[in-house]
């Protein structure tokens, strides 16, 4: 008696389910399509702000840009697409400074975590969404992101001005009465 109450009623889900499945076909059969015509649309893609796809370094109108060589992108990378090769040099103070020789990166091993940009101290880097990236060899996806002659931009020192802060009377120390030591009792002798 069991199994066949066990029978009718799995029958009974299965056609369910089935039903069910196909209401989603049926009414999926009759929505709208939307189908974007990829290469002939590229004037009207709209591609999200947040989509990652390449790494740039922003360079100025100077052929400048913010990175210091640190390689802490470089670090943080979990497979290794980044390599920043510095080399020092001797500045007219006599000091010597580290400075960017060339900042590569590979398109094909990316994971695009974005890893690299948020641990930039210097935000030097950051990802544009350019999607367009094919090519035929893989040895193109290996990219130098900083231009040719380019150079460390200086840092501006901002003179602050100095606000006057409004003084603030001290208030006098009320002391409070000491806490009277509370001595343990004896044991009562019986």
């Amino acid at each position: 008696m069991r199994s066949i109450a066990k029978y009718f009623s799995g029958l009974f889900i299965g056609i369910s389910s089935l039903l069910k499945g196909m209401s989603v076909t049926w009414r999926e059969l009759w929505t709208k399509k939307v189908t974007q015509q990829y290469p002939e649309n590229r004037d009207t893609l709209v591609i999200s702000d947040r989509f990652r796809c390449e790494l740039v370094m922003p360079h100025d109108e100077n052929n400048e840009h913010a990175c210091t060589a640190c390689g802490i992108c470089q670090m943080n990378c979990p497979n290794g697409t980044i390599v920043v090769t510095s080399q020092m040099i001797e500045t007219e103070d006599g000091k010597k400074k580290k400075i960017l020789d060339t900042h590569q990166w590979d398109l094909g091993m990316c994971t695009f975590c974005n890893l690299c940009v948020i641990t930039c101290p210097s935000d030097a880097i950051k990802f544009e969404n350019t999607y367009e990236n094919a090519v035929f060899t893989r040895s193109k996806l290996v990219q130098k992101i900083n231009h040719e002659g380019s150079k460390l931009r200086e840092k501006k020192k901002e003179v602050k001005p100095v606000e006057a802060k409004p003084v603030v009377e001290a208030k006098p120390v009320v002391e409070k009465k000491a806490v009277e030591e509370v001595k343990p009792e004896e044991p009562k002798a019986e």
